[in-house]
């Protein structure tokens, strides 16, 4: 349809403001505004039939003159965002189903090929608003805040953008879990079991380094992303364990990472230690997540019967460097699929006695089961140290010395 027609045939409808008229072709030309464009189409309409410009002064039939707002809903944002530190922002809305509706109606009707819906020029305004108001950047791919206006029940919601910290922590003392546990009784709400604390242990790894980050970061919660995880009875070592923490709602942004690593290190004093590398996003949570990085364990066996070092030493050269098929441990079979898995122990050697025990080195695939390569769980892993030998064996204490990292690192420095 003709331009001047299709502007025509759009008046026919009802009282309609340059906005929602300049819209129905927002997507031709550029440099221009829809209030410019709707302005501009109406004088032509006038124009090309001859007749008295008059502008609209009767409310849209589309949007009931919500562009007259925008203002409004502009400081309403900036004042909402007053006590949040942040550099950029992205304004959503949700609208009046009627609203949308009638715009499809006439998108439809009249087979308009190039209009703009209404919620991106509401979100573009008002967000331009914003910017004028406070100084801050509009950005589109990773905003610190979203700002959603609910336009109907004229509300906001303000949702703060997470961050992200890389990192390596060490566990130094047994009896931790490495996230928040929630109570298997009354699943988080508080019951005699858990002392109406929620939690099947008393404090987390996650805790512990969120503590001080909550604090400091004013922010709602801290959620630990780990290259895989220790059993709660083992101790991270080593180089310690890769990780990322997510930082939940942060109302304060600038942090320096120095700082804020001293604090977590006096806070977790002598149970946890760490190292925080660089600042990380949610790419980063994905691929420490996905990537199977092998790692490096420091056991000490105990072995019914009586075997020499050498008895050891021969029997683990018929497990190193082989597969070992895998049952779901009866220890965790409550909350793991069973099914057997296979797994790669990469290395395996026995490098000294201590008081009658094998102290053993071992190097494995992601996701390999120690405790079980040397007791066999009830012949649930296949072999197994235990099923060598052809006695009882079993693990005393599991420390983690070595987690291959899968995430570049900048500083490169060693959990203290």
């Amino acid at each position: 349809m003709e331009l001047i027609n299709c502007t025509e045939s759009l008046l026919e409808y009802g009282p309609i403001c340059d906005h929602c008229l300049g819209r129905m072709f927002g997507k031709r030309s550029h440099g221009l505004a829809n209030d410019e464009r709707g302005h501009a189409l109406r004088v032509a309409h006038a124009l090309d039939r001859n007749i008295p410009f008059a502008e609209e002064r009767n409310p849209c039939w589309i949007c009931g003159n919500l562009f007259e707002e925008t203002g409004l809903w502009a400081g309403r944002i900036a004042e909402a965002l007053a006590g949040i530190e942040y550099a950029t922002f992205l304004v959503g809305c949700r609208v009046p189903p009627l609203i949308a509706e009638s715009e499809e109606l006439v998108w439809t009707d009249l087979s308009l090929q190039s209009p703009e819906p209404i919620k991106a020029e509401f979100n573009r305004e008002v967000g331009k608003a914003v910017s004028g108001i406070t100084g801050k950047s509009v950005d589109f791919v990773r905003p610190d805040i979203v700002v959603i206006c609910n336009i109907p029940d004229e509300t906001l919601e303000v949702q703060i953008n997470p961050l992200f910290v890389y990192g390596r922590y060490k566990k130094l003392v047994r009896g931790i879990p490495q996230t928040r546990w929630h109570c298997r009784v009354c699943r988080g709400k508080g019951c005699e079991r858990c002392n109406f604390t929620g939690k099947m242990y008393a404090e987390s790894v996650e805790e512990l380094i969120g503590e001080s980050v909550i604090a400091d970061m004013q922010a709602e919660d801290a959620v630990l992303h780990g290259a895989g995880r220790e059993d709660i009875d083992a101790l991270m070592l080593g180089t310690g364990r890769p990780f990322v923490l997510e930082v939940v709602s942060p109302r304060r942004r600038s942090i320096d990472l120095a700082n804020l690593e001293t604090a977590i290190n006096r806070s977790a004093e002598g149970k946890v230690a760490v190292v925080l590398d660089h600042w990380s996003d949610r790419h980063e949570v994905e691929t420490i997540k996905s990537e199977k990085a092998h790692k490096e364990y420091s056991i000490l066996v105990e072995v019914d019967g009586a075997f020499s070092i050498d008895d050891i030493r021969n029997s683990l050269k018929s497990i190193s460097g082989t597969t070992i098929h895998q049952r779901t441990p009866e220890r965790v079979s409550h909350r793991r699929a069973d099914k057997v898995r296979k797994r790669r122990v990469i290395t395996i050697e026995c490098t000294g006695v201590e008081d009658g025990r094998y102290v053993i080195d071992v190097v494995g695939e992601a996701g390999l089961y120690i405790k079980e390569l040397i007791s066999g769980d009830n012949g649930r892993t296949t072999p197994s140290l235990g099923e060598i030998l052809g006695a009882r064996a079993r693990v005393v204490t599991l420390d983690v010395v070595m987690v291959e990292g899968v995430v570049p690192e900048k500083a490169g420095g060693d959990v203290q």
